[in-house]
């Protein structure tokens, strides 16, 4: 029996702009969920890429309709809280947001269940403030002070409004730790949903490194590929784009092939004939890990954040201590030294599967009915 079987159910997201690690918990809350209806403070998925939310119609806000909004609805940075808080969901019995900024802030009463899948605490306001402010040139003049201004208030906000969700639902214990920190709350693990049955075990690998992602400082491809140009003797193959490329390409040596964009069978191919995929960002999950060790491939990563849940260290990869070219240089020293099974690395990795997201997601979901609305067992 499910307790939320004939409910009214709304599932809210920040936004909707393209389809990454967020938008896939989504997707699997709308098939767990496909008579929800679905909330957004902006929608501009294009027509085309609209599937993984079963092409629903979203209800937005005003944020939608401001100036420039298409490309720079970040912008309204400031707006956030004020728009999230105009969506009427009087009507509906079981709310469930999917937060990495604003969305836990809806409004709900007290009959209502909200059950909040926690991304993040919104980490530009909290812990990557400095870095943010660093990084976006804002830490001096009369727009600093008013990025200031706005993440103050932002983060009193933030901390305001988390006794409007009954229940978290954290993905990763590194995240559930910022939701005990932050908002004082408890929380329950439940890791994001990894198409594990998208890869496969190749008959054989080949003799590169593979890592993948966007081009953003803290994603640290600059490192990565400043450690391999001291391993001349290895091949890395990065793929990604953004505003560092040029940051990255000067790191790299003549052993480090960079791709700025490659379609999802040539993503798919060379990952899965990969000796090990290399990361270095401090993730709050890190999908792309997940999905290398589905595959079977032994990942190296920084020692922090979600890697330290995905990567046991010395059976499915490598986990190096600090985020310096040195330490990477070791760890990959390391892992030519140690032998792996590829097979138990892509067993472990089904704890990540879609099929576990769903059905973790939906037990918990019935238990904080059963308890929310009183219901008998």
């Amino acid at each position: 029996m499910s307790y939320s079987e004939n409910r009214k159910i709304a599932i809210v997201h920040e936004w909707f702009d393209k389809y990454a690690g967020s938008e896939r918990v989504v997707e699997q809350l709308l098939e767990i969920y496909p008579d929800a209806d679905l909330f957004a403070m902006v929608d501009f998925l294009p027509a085309g890429e609209r599937s993984f939310i079963k092409d629903k119609f979203v209800k937005t806000t005003f944020i939608q309709r401001m100036p420039f909004a298409r490309k720079k609805f970040r912008h309204y940075l400031a707006f956030f809280p004020m728009a999230i808080e105009q969506i009427d969901l009087r009507q509906y019995d079981i709310i469930i947001s999917s937060s990495h900024a604003v969305a836990k802030g809806i409004l709900t009463n007290a009959d209502q269940l909200h059950i909040c899948y926690c991304h993040s605490p919104m980490r530009y306001a909290w812990d990557l403030y400095h870095p943010y402010l660093e990084e976006a040139g804002l830490k001096k003049g009369l727009r600093a002070f008013l990025a200031k201004w706005v993440l103050h208030y932002l983060r009193q906000w933030d901390q305001s409004t988390h006794h409007r969700v009954n229940y978290f639902v954290a993905n990763s214990n590194f995240v559930g730790r910022r939701i005990q920190n932050i908002y004082g709350r408890t929380y329950r693990l439940i890791y994001p949903p990894v198409d594990t049955m998208r890869f496969i075990l190749p008959a054989q690998r080949e003799e590169y490194y593979f890592t993948a992602a966007r081009m953003v400082p803290y994603k640290k491809l600059d490192m990565i590929a400043a450690a391999f140009r001291k391993m001349p003797d290895k091949k890395l193959i990065i793929v990604g784009h953004g505003p560092g490329m040029k940051k990255v390409k000067a790191a790299a040596g003549s052993n480090v092939t960079i791709h700025a964009g490659l379609s999802g069978e040539q993503f798919q191919q060379y990952l899965i004939h990969a000796k090990a995929f290399v990361y270095a960002a401090e993730e709050d999950f890190g999908i792309v890990m997940a999905e290398a060790q589905s595959a079977g491939v032994p990942v190296i990563a920084y020692h922090k954040g979600g890697a330290a849940e995905i990567v046991h260290h010395g059976r499915t990869g490598i986990l190096y201590p600090h985020q310096t070219e040195e330490s990477l240089v070791e760890a990959v020293q390391q892992f030519e030294k140690t032998s792996f099974d590829n097979q138990v690395i892509r067993d472990e990795a089904q704890r990540f599967s879609i099929a576990s997201f769903k059905q973790n997601f939906r037990d918990y979901t019935d238990a904080c009915c059963r308890e929310f609305f009183n219901l008998n067992p």
